[in-house]
């Protein structure tokens, strides 16, 4: 099966790996493999269908190769760049907190990126809802694994897997979705999301106001949920994870000394507007966070293993 091939120049030193990180859902994501060097493979599913994506980096000439395969892969090539960063605008960023300008300093070159899969998003952040990494990286990989489709192409061999369907999330029964270690009020919400897909995936159109009303729309999905989600299909850099503990406790910890709450933390970014997830995402990647004293979130033990 030959892929279709497109070669992109970014104007900046774009590290793909380094972008597409927040959309790895753990060590054994399904949809995402990093080969050697740099090399990245991603399975999706697309508006148009089924995709396997190579993405390999020539540093020395500041290109990057994209071979796609499978009915998705027109559609993959024409995003792949906004995925990879393009479409995040650095100009004018200038945090007002001395060590988030320092950490930039280190590496400008991150950007936000733009996956344009706002199913795909949604999902993965109604799975980790309120438990710890390592259960919502269970579940991800299990529910791909069990009604995921094998992705096109060298994907298969690599045993990636593609999102399900709409229609096959929104009918799969409340068993099944307990042998993914989802529970039921995880898999409600995304039962609901699944029936109202394409109202969801129109939002890439609209105001990030906008936006987040109508993901919110959605039974189960509050402020943290749909920021996580604008933050990875919108490539929304002012989207902040407003009502997660550790976000808040990384960020006042890093630009005060001491650990806030939401509040202080809207407080404490609102003079970062436009910016507000990308100081996020530079004290959370690459600042030392707050001592930890005590025990850590226990994985829960009601749930199928």
């Amino acid at each position: 099966m030959t892929g279709r091939q497109r070669t992109w120049r970014p104007d900046w030193p774009c590290e793909p790996y380094d972008i597409l990180r927040p959309l790895r859902r753990g060590g054994a994501d399904p949809t995402f493999v990093l080969g050697d060097s740099g090399v990245v493979w991603r399975a999706a599913r697309t508006p148009e269908g089924p995709v396997t994506l190579l993405i390999s980096p020539r540093r020395s000439e500041g290109v990057i190769d994209l071979v796609a395969w499978g009915s998705g892969a027109d559609w993959m090539l024409d995003h792949a760049p906004e995925m990879l960063g393009a479409a995040d605008d650095v100009g004018g960023f200038e945090s007002g907190y001395q060590v988030v300008r320092e950490a930039w300093a280190r590496n400008p070159n991150w950007r936000v990126a733009r996956s344009g899969l706002v199913l795909e998003a949604l999902v993965a952040a109604v799975i980790e809802q309120k438990v710890t990494g390592k259960e919502a990286w269970l579940g991800w990989r299990r529910l791909l694994t069990r009604f995921g489709e094998p992705a096109p192409g060298p994907g298969r061999a690599r045993e990636m897997r593609c999102l399900p369907t709409p229609a096959v999330l929104a009918h799969i029964p409340s068993w099944e979705w307990l042998r993914c270690s989802i529970d039921g009020a995880r898999s409600s919400t995304i039962t609901k999301a699944s029936r109202v897909a394409a109202g969801l995936e129109r939002t890439l159109d609209r105001s990030p106001a906008d936006a987040e009303a109508a993901l919110r729309s959605v039974p189960g999905v509050g402020v943290w949920t749909a920021a996580e989600v604008r933050q990875r299909a919108h490539g929304d850099a002012d989207a902040v994870s407003f009502g997660d503990f550790h976000v808040a406790a990384h960020v006042g910890w890093a630009v005060t000394g001491s650990v806030v709450g939401d509040d202080e933390l809207r407080e404490l970014l609102e003079s970062e507007r436009p910016h507000r997830y990308r100081v996020q995402h530079i004290v959370t990647t690459r600042l030392a966070g707050r001592p930890r004293r005590g025990p850590r979130m226990a994985p829960r033990r009601h749930l199928p293993v």
